[in-house]
């Protein structure tokens, strides 16, 4: 069993909880059929086996270094991205007239989870490609299209985003890069950022950087940040002002050249607006929409391979015999077989799986707003505003504790470098931070998202939500758990209302005060959700007497189960603090500490 990720999984959201025929038989995805898809995935599996996951130890202890002029890293990483190029993967998701191969986006999610499980620090430098190609097509001038959107989504240039800076760190607002206009309608831009994700490499002949600047006289805040492609080579061959002043040294995604850059420290860095002058944040925002869902991504994909990984050391190590048993020359039987050590397995798998699932269903919104008829598009692109902190935080906190739950099924040995686990718990514990932290995605969701369109997105949730309680009624082995999410939901609803009406006469600040709590309950609300439709699904394949996939089944409603029971609950307790509406955080000085 192979302990990057099981294909019969991924199948199984793509097919059973998504219905991957229906969306094949839309004419944006009719050139695709169900054995070609098939055939795709087993081919990732198998170059993530080969090229990926081999160096992912090596790049994790041999960090790209910097000696004052060029980077160098291990050559593993080239390789395995060239042959990821080679194999078409950078353009899954793109158009076919942009030269993509069109994909569901549902499919190539679920074909990324593959790559990142494998070694997710190599995949990243073309996961910030293809987020700065969709974002270069969405508002980039013909002419910076025809320059360099081709060779981003085929992956001959790759591409990054610059928006923090040293002193300004998350607030955008405080930004002092500074971009000024040329009378050939260029700019020129001076400033440094830092934090930036593969800013510097000699990976591909070019690095076209997507930076946030101000042009001199804008107004004041985020009102006056405008978007513009820097690239590392200009056109005319030379090389632009953009230097790398050094690298950082993170915990985990250590095979991921993360650069402090300065711009124009002579002349100015060359640079091409972007989208309007002033509105650069809201451009900007469709790169950074993109990537905090495949953060999202990333870390369920991390807490996934945990999952597996001490899944099949719990098969393999002997230890200990039953707890019944009395005989201490009887032979030791494999972990797997003591309770608690299945109980800390169920609750990887529930989360792990369960932040898969989540990933892949908000890929699938995409490809509804994509393909489907108007009203079922809306409908997509409503949850998916609401859903979007929620994907991006809930895998980042919550496959994370499955990577911990990996480190403790292996004992002694989890944390100590023979085995992949403690590597995988120091990558994802990134990306609670990466993109926006928990506190900020609390405050998009409760000051922003749930609020959206006179709540017309939150709305769109709680309906969905409606749908599989009312479809798992019909089952009496769901029943208990259709009405569990019935009452969470109503709840979650009611504690939503109230902290409306607080924000309305008290002000936002003590609501927003407790916005990471309330991103807590919505996902967990919102994941016992995704793990019900799982198990609907599951349910209808045992009932047609899917004999060949029955164990898989089986785990799946398990683990739905299991949710449930030990997780679900905590909501309420939750709920019960957010509707007091705490100001102990708010009211406590910064001098009591």
């Amino acid at each position: 069993m192979p302990n990057i990720a099981r294909l019969e999984d991924l199948e199984f959201i793509l097919d059973d909880m998504l219905g991957l025929d229906e969306l094949l038989a839309r004419p944006r995805y009719a050139e695709h059929d169900r054995d070609t898809i098939r055939a795709m995935m087993e081919t990732a599996l198998k170059l993530a086996e080969e090229k990926f996951q081999p160096h992912a130890a090596k790049a994790d202890a041999n960090e790209p270094h910097f000696d004052g002029e060029r980077v160098h890293m291990i050559p593993e990483v080239q390789e395995a991205l060239g042959a990821y190029v080679e194999n078409g993967f950078t353009t899954m998701g793109f158009a076919a007239e942009l030269g993509g191969m069109q994909l569901p986006l549902s499919v190539a999610s679920s074909i990324r989870t593959v790559f990142a499980s494998a070694n997710i620090a190599t995949l990243a430098y073309v996961g910030l490609t293809a987020g700065a190609a969709g974002m270069l097509n969405a508002h980039g001038s013909q002419e910076l299209k025809d320059r360099y959107l081709q060779k981003l989504i085929d992956g001959t240039y790759f591409g990054t985003m610059c928006l923090s800076e040293p002193q300004a760190g998350s607030s955008l607002a405080d930004i002092t890069t500074r971009a000024e206009p040329q009378a050939d309608g260029t700019y020129r831009l001076t400033g440094r950022k830092m934090w930036i994700s593969g800013g510097e490499h000699e990976l591909t002949p070019n690095i076209v950087h997507f930076v946030l600047a101000k042009i001199p006289g804008g107004p004041a805040g985020v009102k006056g940040i405008s978007l513009f492609c820097v690239p590392k080579v200009l056109p005319d061959g030379t090389r632009n002002e953009v230097q790398l002043m050094g690298l950082n040294h993170k915990m985990g995604y250590r095979g991921t050249t993360n650069c402090a850059l300065a711009f124009g420290e002579k002349d100015g860095a060359v640079g091409w607006l972007v989208g309007p002058e002033h509105e650069g944040l809201a451009c900007m925002f469709h790169m950074m929409n993109e990537a905090r869902i495949g953060v999202g991504a990333g870390a369920a994909a991390l807490g996934y391979a945990g999952y597996l990984h001490a899944l099949d050391y719990a098969r393999e190590r002997p230890q200990g015999r039953p707890l019944d048993g009395r005989d201490p020359t009887a032979p030791m039987i494999p972990i797997i077989e003591h309770p608690d050590v299945r109980r800390q397995l169920l609750r990887a798998k529930a989360y792990a799986e369960g932040a898969v699932a989540l990933c892949i269903s908000s890929a699938r919104l995409v490809d509804d707003m994509r393909s489907a008829d108007p009203e079922t598009a809306e409908k997509a692109e409503l949850l998916l505003d609401v859903l979007t902190p929620i994907i991006k935080s809930w895998p980042s906190d919550w496959a994370l504790e499955a990577n911990d739950i990996a480190i403790q099924v292996h004992g002694g040995y989890g944390y100590t470098r023979d085995y992949p686990v403690e590597r995988l718990y120091r990558d994802n514990r990134l990306n609670p931070i990466h993109e926006g932290t928990k506190g900020i995605q609390g405050l998009d969701l409760l000051g922003r998202k749930v609020r959206q369109k006179n709540g017309a997105c939150y709305a769109a949730l709680m309906e969905a939500i409606g749908a599989t309680v009312a479809e798992a009624a019909q089952d009496a082995a769901l029943a208990d758990m259709a009405t569990d999410l019935q009452k969470a939901a109503e709840r979650a609803t009611a504690t939503t209302k109230a902290l409306m009406q607080a924000m309305g006469t008290e002000g936002a600040a003590p609501a927003l005060a407790n916005a990471a709590v309330y991103l807590d309950m919505l996902g967990h609300v919102t994941v016992a959700w995704i793990w019900l439709r799982q198990a609907v699904a599951a349910r209808k394949a045992l009932a047609a007497g899917d004999a060949a996939r029955a164990d898989m089944l089986q785990g799946k409603i398990a683990a739905a189960r299991f949710f449930f029971v030990q997780d679900l609950p905590m909501i309420h307790t939750q709920c019960d603090l957010l509707d007091r509406v705490d100001r102990t955080a708010l009211e406590c000085e910064a001098a009591w500490f």
